[in-house]
């Protein structure tokens, strides 16, 4: 389990965790390997686990009149399924499926309540990672409800090079592989609109994309057509 330890050091949940704690705690998780395309839970499903991604992405959607909606991706470093670790027999909100093949440590609720019993700091910031999951949730809705989709979609670049950007030669490279039906399920829109605002993005030299990556040649610019 020493290698989860560096991975846990960067998950807000774990980060005021001393060494020792940390230590401890490590042996309750389990490694786990999936393919690509393999359903972690269902929505409706009884929780009980939560995940800690090691490798791979996975997303989480909601089937709304047969039309998939992208709530969250998750790569290397995220987390999801805290929730679970909260209280007990809730059901999932979403569904949760691997875009890539994955290695996952996943923690049972049941492993975990001894362990946060014994460390007020971990219930802490428990409650604050659910409050921040909770206004992103909030700001999507905000989003949904009274951005266009161009602005939308644009956000959703910005937003995406925020959280997942590598600086580059080229620019901010977003690290995950998008293609335009994913941005169009986590923006609410159709593949055919995403394509037209990638297409003029590149144009206006503001992103290129290369082989399902978008890099971010100019982030200000990017910014200012949000609003």
């Amino acid at each position: 389990m020493n290698k989860l330890i560096p991975l846990l050091q960067h998950v807000p949940l774990f980060q005021d965790l001393t060494e020792a704690e940390l230590e401890a705690i490590a042996p309750l998780f389990v490694e786990r390997k999936y393919k690509k395309g393999t359903i972690l839970f269902f929505e409706g499903d009884t929780g009980d686990e939560f995940f800690l991604i090691q490798s791979g992405v996975v997303k989480v959607y909601r089937i709304d009149n047969a039309k998939e909606i992208i709530l969250s991706l998750f790569h290397e470093g995220d987390f999801f399924g805290e929730m679970a670790l909260i209280q007990k027999g809730l059901q999932r909100s979403a569904t949760a499926e691997t875009l890539d093949n994955c290695s996952i440590f996943t923690l049972v609720r049941s492993e975990f309540q001894a362990f946060m019993e014994r460390s007020p700091k971990i219930c802490l910031r428990l409650m604050e990672t659910t409050m921040e999951r909770l206004r992103k949730a909030n700001e999507q809705i905000y989003d949904l409800t009274f951005l266009d989709v161009r602005s939308r979609i644009i956000k959703t670049i910005f937003r995406l090079s925020e959280e997942y950007g590598q600086s580059k030669s080229t620019g901010t490279l977003i690290n995950m592989k998008l293609t335009h039906q994913q941005l169009a399920n986590l923006v609410g829109t159709v593949r055919e609109s995403v394509t037209k605002v990638l297409q003029e993005l590149q144009e206006d030299n503001i992103i290129t994309i290369n082989k399902k990556f978008i890099s971010v040649k100019d982030a200000e610019a990017l910014k200012k057509m949000i609003y």
